[in-house]
């Protein structure tokens, strides 16, 4: 393994300890040459299908390609890199699971919006735009909308009153006895 600070291939293993999901080891190394530390991880190689492009293209299986697009639609949004890594993890396993020879990439962009979807929704509808190629804004506000439908009926049709009775019961509590001010126009809460 060559050292990432001066290049040589002398260094020697320090520390092995096991990934947090089983799957690889984490080697702490220490460079022979500029006595400097750092870590490889060690995965097991397994035969990836062929990706199968919209235009009929054939290409390898590349899990950094995956990688960075989430990186790219998470970008400046809450979203850790364990998270980004774990939602990677997830589509290669799926694709593996297939056991096939060739998978799709439509295939592996479904995936990618199924997991951006559950994680995170501005990182969602980025990747979206990319990835379906909205031809106008009406199809890029129909994805929002059907985003923002399956939020609101995810909450159910009683959290509202929940909410509201549950407000009163805290100001009943608190012992206020004047109404609140009414919110202004547009502002109600959602």
């Amino acid at each position: 393994m060559k050292c990432p600070f001066c290049r040589q291939s002398n260094s020697h293993v320090i520390d092995s300890r096991l990934g947090k999901d089983g799957e690889m080891i984490r080697r702490r190394r220490e460079c022979m040459v500029c006595s400097r530390r750092f870590t490889t991880y060690e995965r097991v190689e397994e035969a990836m299908p062929m990706v199968v492009k919209k235009d009929g293209r054939r290409e390898a299986f590349d899990r950094l390609k995956i990688t960075n697009g989430l990186k790219r639609a998470c970008e400046k949004r809450p979203v850790s890199m364990d998270a980004i890594e774990a939602m990677a993890d997830r589509i290669e396993r799926g694709v593996q699971e297939r056991g096939e020879k060739e998978v799709l990439g439509s295939i592996i962009g479904e995936a990618a919006m199924r997991e951006l979807h559950d994680t995170d929704a501005v990182a969602y509808v980025r990747f979206a735009s990319v990835y379906r190629s909205f031809k106008d804004l009406n199809e890029f506000m129909a994805e929002l909308e059907d985003l923002l439908n399956q939020r609101t009926n995810r909450a159910g049709p009683e959290s509202p009153r929940k909410t509201g009775a549950a407000r009163r019961a805290r100001r009943k509590s608190a012992g206020a006895d004047n109404p609140p001010t009414p919110p202004l126009a547009g502002n109600e809460p959602v």
